[in-house]
């Protein structure tokens, strides 16, 4: 690019400097700009500088100053992303074990770099991998980027879905037909991304994991009415206690140590009806989904937790008792 071109893109090219290389501790001053400005075959000096720190001001840009030294040093006020918030996003992209181990690291520094140079150390250093059962899906992108064209839509979307067996290697379900579904939403829940649809066959919810899912299509097809739903109901369905598996919504009593009230309360919500009925005895009304996932959290507990009603349900429980004593 000739010397002229580079002129024209010097507000560009310093408004990317200072968010990457300054910040409110960390000022760049005026004859460093200036310097690595005209490395870059941008012609700048401290009068035009201040008057293209001018320009950008009066474009929206919050541009601080202050003195070091004898010499003024410019730095950008407000950045898109704090130190903290780009640290939750790192580590939310970890825990996702949809995401694959090459798609974690480009997304992981995509999102340190949001941080400017100054803090990419800071960030990167303190970035722990501790998320080793990645899916090898590399698909992933696609099938979610397909999904959602499918959902806005309005349109069915069809897909094979497999398994895998003890070697890795795919196990398609159907012999490799292809699933017809009436999406609903996609949902991120424990780690992985499900895609809610309604199911016309059952005339229910089913879900399907989106890291299971090959040769994604949108059909030239729309949904049913049943399959589309306010926000506020799809919101109203996820947060029950016990997403991604069928079966009836219930109202459910138990009765927990108060040593559980944490666990509880992470599973229902902090807003969940609790009574109190003894020094270190609980009682909660709940309403979840009885699912193989509804029994795997009961029984984690042994004999600190009981189903106190309906009878219906806690004849069952004691039924599995016994089942797994035998």
């Amino acid at each position: 690019m000739v010397k002229s071109n580079y002129q024209k893109i010097k507000l560009l090219k310093l408004i990317e400097m200072l968010r990457q290389e300054s910040d409110p501790d960390h000022p760049l001053r005026t004859m460093v700009i200036c310097k690595k400005l005209t490395t870059m075959g941008i012609s700048c000096d401290r009068r035009t500088l201040s008057k293209d720190i001018g320009l950008l001001r009066d474009f929206g840009y919050e541009i601080g100053s202050k003195m070091i030294g004898h010499e003024k040093g410019y730095y950008v006020e407000e950045r898109g992303f704090s130190v903290p918030e780009l640290k939750i996003m790192i580590d939310a992209i970890q825990a996702a074990t949809f995401v694959t181990k090459e798609k974690t690291e480009d997304l992981v520094n995509r999102i340190a770099a949001m941080g400017g140079t100054r803090k990419l150390d800071i960030i990167k250093s303190n970035i722990v991998c501790f998320n080793t059962r990645k899916h090898s899906n590399e698909e992933i992108y696609d099938n979610v980027e397909v999904l959602e064209e499918a959902l806005q839509a309005k349109k069915k979307a069809s897909f094979y879905y497999f398994d895998k067996d003890e070697q890795g290697n795919r196990i398609y379900r159907k012999d490799k037909k292809r699933y017809k579904a009436e999406p609903m939403a996609l949902i991120f829940h424990e780690d992985n991304y499900y895609l809610m649809c309604f199911s016309s066959k059952y005339d229910g919810i089913t879900n399907y994991r989106v890291d299971r899912m090959e040769g994604v299509l949108v059909e030239n097809e729309p949904v049913s009415s049943k399959a589309i739903m306010d926000d506020s109901d799809i919101a109203r369905f996820t947060e029950q206690a016990f997403k991604m598996y069928g079966g009836p919504v219930t109202d459910v009593t138990i009765e927990f140590d108060d040593s559980l009230m944490g666990a509880v309360q992470d599973k229902f919500g902090e807003h969940v009806h609790i009574v109190r009925t003894s020094p270190d005895k609980c009682v909660a009304s709940v309403q979840l989904q009885v699912s193989p996932t509804f029994w795997g959290w009961i029984f984690q507990f042994g004999k600190k937790v009981k189903i106190l009603s309906p009878e219906a349900l806690a004849e069952e429980y004691k039924s599995k008792i016994s089942e797994m004593r035998e």
